[in-house]
């Protein structure tokens, strides 16, 4: 008896496409995942690939260097037949029929409510970075104001001051 085949993950650049036999995949470095990805920059759980209405949808497991669809960082997204999956920094085109894995009428609304509220307006429109990058010693905010009446933080250098 044939192994049951829900389509395929056709590597960018060559190589042997990955078949996706199970309606739930976990995908990682680890030997434990449904697809191994021996690669330094890929997470030991990377990404979960599930069935869901006839379409296959991917999941970030907070994974280091991210997931993308069609070249946008993702947290959980459809896939539909033919998109480009990149799993940090590795890419495939995704190959399957969603009539044959039991779609019904046109591909579901996709619910943004959940990427819509992870980043401030402020975020969104690229006006302030994100707490990760706001965190980092050594790296002054380009809105940090000086006072230049008290210069205990040594934020002003007297280039006429030996150092």
């Amino acid at each position: 008896m044939a192994e049951p085949n829900y389509g395929e993950l056709i590597p960018k650049g060559g190589g042997d496409p990955i078949p996706l036999l199970k309606k739930s995949l976990l995908v990682g470095r680890r030997e434990s995942c449904d697809i191994v990805l021996r690669f330094p920059n890929v997470s030991a759980h990377h990404c979960q690939l599930t069935i869901n209405g006839g379409y296959w949808y991917v999941k970030d497991l907070n994974s280091r260097n991210g997931v993308k669809v069609g070249g946008h960082r993702i947290t959980e997204k459809r896939l539909d037949p033919g998109d480009e999956l990149s799993i940090a920094r590795h890419e495939y085109e995704v190959q399957y029929s969603p009539l044959e894995l039991g779609a019904v009428g046109p591909p579901p609304v996709e619910d943004l409510s959940s990427n819509i509220f992870s980043k401030s307006l402020l975020e969104r429109a690229g006006l302030t970075r994100s707490g990760e990058e706001a965190q980092r010693p050594g790296v002054r905010d380009s809105h940090t104001r000086y006072d230049v009446y008290n210069n205990e933080a040594g934020q002003i250098r007297d280039p006429n001051k030996p150092v």
